[in-house]
């Protein structure tokens, strides 16, 4: 089968100023892709163009078989889209929203795919509720039934749960999740890279070059550094102390912990640097909760990788 997304080589300019460069990538059909990189990297872009919604400087796209920029009249048939600033119609109620996009699309007979899609959001309490009553989660996924009720092929998703509640986020996940399995393909971005762990395969993208496509697992395989997690009090005099030790080669907060990607002549032995520090720390008089060595995920990979390509600048996947 034909990949529903295939970039061979797009570059996409503003003026002298580039946005993408010669991106290459491709979305198999039931796939979940995730496209994933600091602000600023290009992916925004390249779903636009993937969209029609702006022509290639250089290069070809196709989406659904489609040319996008000189055929969007037909892919709007065949693709959902959603960014985290859907404009859902605050007085009109969620049956009314619905409604308004089924007549936009042409869909004859919405109504039983309009319960369908309520009863798989667990929305069919709020059908009568007006949408600007409804919580940000739920202004998602009503959201996500406004974009799914032509029943697309292919589900294009920008940044889709940012400013949404943890809670929010995970129910979110799980209806991604069941609609791939249903065989929708999904093509998204997203800041959080334990979101995109969730995906069958990802691009990493930074100043608008794609650095690598595998899956979560090959990337955190080839990879091959050495994490070491820290919780200790007061954080920022913690993060202070561990960014001094010669061990360490890069310091992050994750929330309350510290994740400390350690040397590559330190890296085989992690637990021993983990209780090193423990012991620094100590010394010092902080309270250490924890210290020890923990495998990598995809965001220590990420943020290493993005730091060794431009050492000199702050990294904020």
């Amino acid at each position: 089968m034909s990949p529903l997304v295939d970039f061979q080589s797009m570059t996409r300019r503003y003026g002298a100023v580039v946005a993408a460069e010669k991106v290459t990538f491709a979305v198999e059909q039931g796939e979940m892709f995730g496209l994933i990189g600091p602000d600023g990297a290009g992916k925004t872009t390249s779903l636009r163009v993937a969209l029609g919604l702006l022509a290639p400087s250089e290069g070809a796209v196709r989406t659904c078989g489609l040319d996008p920029w000189r055929e969007r009249d037909e892919l709007a048939k065949r693709i959902g889209y959603l960014s985290q600033r859907f404009s859902l119609y605050g007085d009109l109620s969620v049956d009314e929203n619905i409604a308004f996009f089924a007549e936009i699309h042409g869909v004859a007979g919405w109504r039983p795919r309009r319960d369908e899609l309520l009863d798989m959001l667990r929305m069919t309490p709020f059908r009568r509720r007006l949408a600007a009553r409804l919580s940000g989660g739920m202004k998602q996924k009503l959201a996500l039934a406004c974009t799914l009720i032509h029943t697309p092929q292919l589900l294009i998703l920008d940044e889709p749960t940012t400013g949404v509640d943890p809670v929010s986020r995970r129910d979110f996940w799980r209806i991604l999740a069941r609609l791939q399995r249903e065989g929708l393909t999904l093509l998204l971005t997203t800041p959080y890279l334990d979101e995109a762990e969730r995906c069958q395969r990802v691009a990493l993208m930074d100043h608008g070059r794609i650095l690598n496509v595998s899956t979560p697992e090959a990337l955190r395989a080839s990879w091959g550094g050495a994490i070491v997690e820290v919780l200790a009090w007061p954080r920022r005099e913690a993060l202070e102390i561990v960014s001094s030790a010669p061990e360490v080669a890069d310091a992050q907060s994750f929330g309350e912990r510290l994740h400390l990607t350690l040397k590559p002549e330190a890296a085989g032995r992690a637990e021993a640097v983990a209780q090193d520090l423990r012991a620094r720390l100590q010394a010092r008089g902080l309270t250490v909760e924890s210290a020890r060595a923990i495998p990598p995920g995809l965001e220590d990979m990420f943020i290493a990788r993005i730091s060794a390509e431009r050492p000199d600048s702050e990294v904020n996947a």
